[in-house]
């Protein structure tokens, strides 16, 4: 027999099953997400106290304990003392926007392709000195790379590096694949943390004629600073990209 969609033996179910690997308290907490999520309980409402879900779902007060937990952990309820847990209200504040256009571009079949257009050992301007932590007119490595998909191009990317012929790092940075391992999952030995911030800006002349576009456009600019585990800078560098060929989309909320 098949059954309807909207029959309701296809609804999700209510009750903790035992026959599942899944533990309850998982499993509970996905009932009370999948609740909130259809409406049943609301932002700022207050949930079942502990002493309710235990008897609801023939659970132990551990075992909701945890599932409360995992709910805050997720950002979904918070929790008072001694009044109980509540549904947390939509918050734009904590919208968060990941890199997975980038990410994207590296994957196996995706089309890109990585460029290495200069290389050469510059000295430090003031802007970069500061950034790097060097004296102005200390050497640096200046690199320039063009990335493209589909013969399109799509970011141009500089940056400047530390020149240290001792570290290991001045090689694998000249090595294009040191580029696709920051947006692949690759660990890197070399690298405790970055800071990244994204801008708007407008493209200069070079950067339009890279880019294959015309003045003026809008542009994003997303700016890496990267450190080694003694927290010394190694490197500055700028992605920049036509407004046209990235978007930053996230959710907020629960999907029901």
């Amino acid at each position: 027999m098949t059954i309807n969609e909207g029959s309701p033996a296809a609804q999700p179910i209510d009750f903790i099953d035992r026959s599942l690997y899944e533990p309850a308290y998982v499993q509970l907490a996905n009932i009370l997400r999948r609740q909130i999520a259809e409406g049943l309980f609301r932002p700022g409402d207050q949930l079942p106290s502990e002493a309710q879900l235990c008897r609801r779902y023939g659970v132990s007060p551990m075992t909701v304990r945890r599932s409360i937990n995992l709910l805050v952990d997720q950002d979904v309820v918070s929790t008072a003392q001694g009044r109980g847990t509540f549904v947390k209200a939509l918050e734009l504040s904590q919208a968060s926007f990941d890199l997975q256009e980038l990410q994207e571009l590296f994957k196996p079949g995706a089309g890109t392709d990585i460029r290495l257009l200069d290389v050469r050992i510059v000295p430090a301007d003031a802007a970069t000195a500061h950034r790097l932590n060097l004296k102005v007119g200390e050497n640096t490595i200046y690199i320039r790379r063009l990335l493209s998909k589909n013969e399109e191009p799509i970011f141009y990317h500089r940056e400047y590096l530390i020149y240290d012929p001792k570290l290991p790092i001045v090689e694998a940075e000249m090595d294009v694949t040191a580029l696709q391992g920051l947006f692949a999952n690759v660990d890197n030995a070399l690298l405790k943390r970055g800071e990244l911030t994204v801008m708007a800006t407008l493209l200069t002349e070079d950067e339009a004629k890279i880019l294959h576009t015309t003045l003026p456009s809008a542009a994003f600019c997303l700016e890496h600073i990267f450190f080694d585990f003694d927290d010394r800078p190694i490197s500055v560098g700028w992605f920049i990209c036509r407004a046209d060929r990235i978007h930053f989309t996230t959710k907020v909320g629960l999907d029901q």
